[in-house]
């Protein structure tokens, strides 16, 4: 079992930035794949980011590419969002997740979520 537990979110202005953290319970964090999610107001949870086991693969969906970054500090259990340039398309709360397979895209593959933090970018 895996708990998560994110932080870090809060109202930012346009173009700025702000990182979140998901901390990890449990030994066995560096065997998962961890991935980040959103979820805007009226609409369905989406894919952001993820992250391989080992940190050495990370994917990006198109609308992040380029100015959000995922990492992880396995020895802290700890995986990060580091968010710039922050667009008011970017309002949503920000879910992490861990995957005990593989680095994965799709909601239905990660076993376990996080709670999720409020990020709100004002115009």
């Amino acid at each position: 079992q895996v708990q998560l537990v994110e932080s870090g979110g809060g109202l930012v202005q346009a173009g700025g930035s702000l990182r979140l953290s998901c901390a990890a319970s449990g030994p066995t964090f560096s065997s998962y794949a961890m991935g980040w999610f959103r979820q805007a107001p009226g609409k369905e949870r989406e894919f952001v980011a993820a992250i391989s086991w080992s940190g050495g693969s990370t994917y990006y969906a198109d609308s992040v590419k380029g100015r959000f970054t995922i990492s992880r500090d396995n020895a802290k259990n700890t995986v990060y969002l580091q968010m710039n340039s922050l667009k008011p398309e970017d309002t949503a709360v920000y879910y992490c997740a861990a995957d005990r397979s593989r680095l994965a895209t799709m909601i239905w593959e990660y076993d376990y979520w996080g709670q999720g933090t409020q990020v709100t970018v004002s115009s």
